[in-house]
């Protein structure tokens, strides 16, 4: 794929369960340098979107090219290998007592345990350098049980970066965090965000104090349908987001963070 070629090209994306459209159809070009944040109540359509940009679900109608590739016309299962994904039902499906070095490794083969596939030399020394990328390389011999919430969160971005990645995916990384651990995977990813090797990055979030400084575009989705997308200087604004969440709200951008409250 050439540099210069969008990472994701959604066109008249849907998602449909029985009668309920979950994801009105949807037109969204991402290219490698930017970060996307998608922002929007529960039920919103967040999920769904996730789950096709890192290709679990299919959509009900449209066309989805991620990395050059379209699918329906691709081998997935080597597709998603240029996939970094963080989520919590992605979480949810490592074993407990697997190491947190050993989580980073999987991700070479979009895989869950290490002894499906054969590993290098080279591939040990990439899963600690993404460890050490994130602050996280003295909990490589650490059991995944044992790890804080913020612990295994940064696990799982380390996670994300192995094996050149040319998409992140991160859904909802902060959610069940303490004050201190959410600031501290913040500044991680403004710092992930702020280097030109990072990828096309799209981060999921209830939460605008969560947008890591440094993002440049924004996704407000309500009920399914896209309300605003674009840079994000220019979409996300006091009137756009209490229109997204249906409540009066004021916004400030300080020192690169993005604060939201409820007008009185």
């Amino acid at each position: 794929m050439e540099s210069h070629s969008p990472t994701v090209e959604l066109t008249n994306v849907s998602v449909k369960y029985e009668d309920k459209v979950v994801l009105a159809p949807l037109d969204l070009v991402i290219n490698p340098t930017e970060r996307w944040v998608v922002l929007g109540p529960n039920g919103s359509g967040k999920t769904s979107l996730i789950k096709i940009l890192s290709l679990y679900r299919y959509p009900t109608s449209g066309t989805v090219r991620v990395l050059g590739e379209t699918w329906g016309a691709t081998d997935i299962r080597e597709l998603r290998r240029r996939i970094g994904l963080a989520s919590s039902s992605l979480r949810d499906q490592f074993r407990a007592d697997i190491s947190a070095f050993d989580i980073v490794m999987t991700a070479r083969f979009a895989a869950l345990e290490t002894w499906w596939h054969d590993y290098t030399e080279a591939d040990r020394s990439a899963a600690l350098g993404c460890l050490q990328r994130v602050g996280a390389d003295l909990l490589r011999d650490r059991k995944f049980h044992t790890l804080s919430s913020g612990e295994q969160q940064r696990v799982q971005l380390a996670r994300t970066l192995m094996g050149d990645p040319g998409l992140l995916l991160l859904d909802e990384p902060t959610a069940g965090l303490d004050l201190a651990g959410r600031e501290q995977l913040v500044s991680t990813l403004a710092t992930v965000a702020a280097d030109a090797s990072t990828p096309a990055t799209v981060l999921v979030t209830h939460h605008t104090d969560e947008i890591p400084p440094g993002f440049t575009h924004g996704l407000l989705l309500k009920n399914g349908e896209a309300m605003a997308c674009g840079p994000i200087d220019e979409i996300l604004t006091k009137d756009s987001l209490s229109e997204c969440f249906g409540l009066q709200l004021e916004l400030e951008n300080r020192d690169g963070r993005w604060l939201s409250w409820a007008s009185n």
